[in-house]
């Protein structure tokens, strides 16, 4: 008798201790960490070296949250929330770089084009150590960001880390930061177009540049440069990649009920009427640029080539807390139409390309035959006109997009020998 007791009791010992357990894990109450939060905020307060507004300590604790959280989550004040206004709008003051955290400094994602970062010198990858010889480290992402602003005109020293350099200083001059989101050309027979930003006038001002662009109708197709585009709004990047697809899912959002996903789709209607299309992007391609770019690649509507691009592909939303600002809080994560995540892994071109220089190489000083005497002269007259081989010469120096044309054209080519067979 007393055995079976003994192993009863054990039985309900075993039976009961993990709930004993977890009754002390769950002793401190959500009640107590407020309580503990409160008191550390006083403390502070009242035995801090310096006195401390309410205001600075309310908004530096919900900061210190967001930030430790991910790199892209932040508390902005009122000011911080004007100036992201401003800047999605299209036109803002400072260098001309998007920025990110990492490791502690800040890493720029990519200068933006004809920008007084981008005149420096400054790269994709590069890491600022220091701003004016002091270190960026212990500063988040929006401190560091408010210190490379200031009045337009006025000066700031760049301490710049870069692969396989040393690290080297750039002064770099500020000034009023007007960004063109999309520049088009006419490369020959192919449509170039270039998105350096997803602003509130980017579909706008791409629609209207292909229109221009098709008022030639010999095009053989197009090439959508979307290199060291940051990103921007979610929904321009829709609105882009819905110009080239028919139909099909764009993009979906999954937050922390992952079964319950925001999916957009594309509605009928190709801008271009199913021409070729390459996306060129490289490492400073982010975020709304990679949802494009992962879009047209799923749909088989691009061939993408380049680099690897970024890989930010989490969503931030931007949600008010009147009247002391909002905060920017990521609630979900960017998913492609076949489903893969972009988050730190970005997304892969169909063709790697990496960026290179090319030179002309010095022809050799050799003899030609309107070189030897008495050589037949041509009857043709416009031989002596014109030098095909000096005026038809095209300079290239960007070999990635050298390299797009030059598979738009194969891609024409090899569509209208199918037609004929």
């Amino acid at each position: 008798m007393k055995i079976k007791f003994k192993i009863f009791f054990l039985y309900i010992f075993f039976l009961i201790s993990p709930c004993i357990v977890h009754a002390i894990d769950k002793g401190i109450t959500e009640y107590d960490y407020l309580k503990f939060l409160g008191e550390s905020i006083e403390k502070i307060k009242t035995d801090y070296v310096e006195s401390i507004e309410n205001k600075e300590i309310v908004e530096s604790a919900i900061n210190g949250i967001l930030s430790s959280l991910d790199p892209h989550s932040s508390f902005l004040n009122a000011k911080n929330l004007e100036d992201m206004k401003v800047q999605t709008k299209g036109e803002f003051g400072g260098l001309g770089i998007e920025v990110t955290l990492e490791n502690g400094f800040v890493k720029v994602i990519s200068p933006i084009d004809n920008t007084p970062a981008y005149k420096a010198g400054i790269k994709a990858g590069d890491y600022i150590t220091h701003l004016n010889k002091k270190s960026v480290i212990g500063l988040t992402l929006d401190e560091a960001v408010n210190k490379m602003r200031g009045p337009v005109g006025s000066k700031l020293e760049v301490t710049v880390g870069r692969k396989n350099m040393e690290p080297f200083d750039v002064t770099i001059k500020r000034d009023v930061i007007k960004i063109t989101s999309v520049r088009s050309k006419l490369e020959k027979d192919v449509g170039y177009v270039r998105i350096t930003t997803f602003s509130e006038q980017t579909k706008k001002s791409t629609t209207e540049a292909i229109k221009k662009l098709k008022k030639n109708k010999n095009l053989k197709g197009y090439v959508l440069d979307l290199r060291n585009n940051p990103g921007g709004l979610l929904e321009q990047a829709v609105s882009i990649s819905d110009l080239f697809l028919e139909k099909g899912e764009i993009v979906s959002t999954r937050g922390r009920n992952s079964s319950n996903p925001d999916t957009y789709k594309a509605a009928p209607g190709d801008i271009i009427n199913g021409l070729p299309l390459v996306v060129l992007i490289n490492s400073g391609s982010a975020s709304a640029s990679e949802i494009v770019a992962g879009a047209l690649q799923d749909h088989k509507r691009a061939i993408i080539l380049g680099t690897q691009s970024f890989g930010k592909g989490s969503v931030q939303t931007i949600i008010p807390v009147n009247p002391f600002g909002a905060l920017r809080m990521t609630t979900a994560r960017y998913f492609t139409p076949s489903g893969k995540s972009i988050q730190k892994k970005g997304i892969s071109p169909d063709i790697v390309v990496d960026q290179a220089k090319i030179e002309k190489i010095d022809k050799r000083n050799g003899s030609r035959e309107s070189d030897l005497s008495g050589a037949l002269d041509n009857p043709s007259k416009n031989s002596e006109e014109k030098n095909t081989e000096n005026s038809n010469e095209e300079k290239m120096d960007d070999f990635q997009l050298s390299r797009a044309l030059d598979l738009v054209r194969g891609i024409s080519l090899y569509k209208k020998e199918l037609a004929v067979n």
